[in-house]
């Protein structure tokens, strides 16, 4: 599949079965719709909300009918267009240390080019909304502050205290944590209010969250579709395209009409045996699927294309990656919103979401680095990046356990998502060759 998920690949070659392919179709056009939107709210100078794929409590945002802007999402845009290299570069001579996440440097640049982005025009904010899902994302929000005088809130979500240790609902602890994040919420609101000169509507946040349940059931549902052999999709490059739409379009009738139809055409590809497709000289073809293969961390934009043909062209797919979990902003975990308790269950949601993604980093991904996965995967492959030690860090060990405690074949690669000056292509092949000949040699 094309690396860019703004741009169509073709249909199934030589087929006219037209469901084939839809969903990363269907999602390239509606990333370019969303693209123009922002640059017609820069145009208009419309209040915006800048939040983050962590905890970005979308489905209140856009109760009040707000643009939401995805700073995570513009800046990896500008890698795979293979643009990043002239944002970073402005970033750092404007005074960023080369060592900080090269997000934040993409996303500073922008605001020093008033908006300029390689898809358009991206409007100032008005407010931002971030959580305590990342490190990174206060001091990030700290900068639009200085820069604009906006209103930042911190969503402060109760992390789990050690693995295996999570409170549930109806547990002492999980209700006293969740009425602190009501609290917090409720003081969300009015500042929405005061931003977007308009009061809550209820009604209207239960109508968003309700989009939110049909996406949530299908992704959780979607993912579930590569347990089947051939897998129906590539995690890393299809998986990228589903991603964003779940992030972008979450609490809108068009995110949750476009995930009924992606697992109706999951559905459609398991019943038929159609596995996931690469392109080879312009023509979609089926991935010659030997190897079942897990990723652990954040894809490699600089070279994404590039990236996953060094696996697909000797038989791997992806097949599992918890990028798509912990980046889903909990769309993956198939929570459904009481419509009845919007408020309560929009904490509770919050809570799950980022408690997940925490969890996630500190501790073991279950359904991808054990050996007993129901994805059947014959190695795991991780890529820790400069820019985040928060990803990145543990990383080494959890493939250390996995390779020598439990026997699973791993690969670690280390790049970036965003900084094409630290992705050694040529090493990256020698050492993908290598895993590749160990998979013969296990006999796999």
């Amino acid at each position: 599949m094309t690396a860019d998920i703004t741009t169509a690949p073709n249909t199934h070659n030589g087929s006219a079965d037209a469901i084939v392919g839809r969903g990363v179709r269907d999602g390239a056009r509606m990333f370019r719709e969303w693209f123009a939107e922002l640059t017609e709210a820069a145009s208009d100078r419309q209040d915006v909300a800048y939040t983050f794929v962590m905890g970005s409590v979308v489905e209140l945002l856009k109760s009040f009918d707000m643009p939401v802007v995805f700073p995570e999402i513009n800046a990896l845009q500008t890698a795979i267009r293979h643009d990043a290299d002239s944002y970073l570069n402005e970033a750092e001579d404007y005074g960023f240390s080369p060592d900080i996440c090269g997000y934040v440097k993409a996303d500073i640049a922008m605001q020093l080019r008033g908006g300029e982005h390689p898809m358009g025009t991206i409007p100032k904010p008005g407010m931002a909304v971030l959580t305590n899902a990342c490190n990174t994302y206060i001091k990030w929000a700290e900068i639009w502050e200085r820069l604009y005088g906006i209103p930042a809130v911190v969503l402060d979500i109760p992390g789990t205290r050690a693995a295996g240790a999570q409170s549930q609902p109806g547990d002492g602890d999980f209700e006293y944590e969740r009425a602190y994040v009501v609290g917090q919420i409720e003081e969300l609101i009015e500042v929405c209010e005061r931003v977007s000169g308009r009061k809550l509507d209820i009604d209207r946040l239960r109508e968003c969250l309700g989009h939110a349940n049909v996406m949530s059931a299908a992704w959780k549902a979607t993912l579930e579709t590569n347990r089947n052999a051939p897998a129906v999709f590539n995690a890393l490059t299809d998986g990228t395209v589903y991603l964003g739409v779940a992030n972008c379009f979450r609490g809108m009738p068009e995110g949750s009409r476009y995930f009924t139809e992606l697992i109706e055409e999951m559905d459609h590809r398991v019943a038929h045996g159609i596995g996931a497709l690469t392109t080879v000289d312009g023509a979609d073809v089926p991935i010659d699927q030997r190897y079942r293969l897990g990723f652990m961390g954040v894809p490699c934009y600089p070279i994404f294309r590039r990236f996953n043909d060094l696996f697909t062209s000797q038989g791997g797919v992806f097949v599992s990656s918890a990028y798509l979990t912990f980046a889903s902003g909990g769309t993956s975990l198939g929570y459904t919103y009481d419509l009845d308790d919007p408020i309560a269950s929009l904490a509770e949601g919050l809570m799950m979401c980022v408690r997940g993604t925490m969890d996630g980093l500190f501790y073991s991904v279950p359904e991808i680095e054990t050996d007993l996965s129901s994805y059947g995967l014959d190695g795991v492959v991780y890529h820790p990046i400069k820019s985040c030690r928060t990803i990145s860090t543990g990383l080494a060990d959890r493939r250390t356990h996995l390779s020598e405690d439990l026997g699973m074949a791993t690969l670690y690669l280390e790049s970036d998502m965003m900084d094409q000056r630290v992705v050694a292509e040529a090493s990256m092949r020698n050492r993908i060759d290598a895993f590749f000949e160990g998979l013969v040699a296990r006999g796999r």
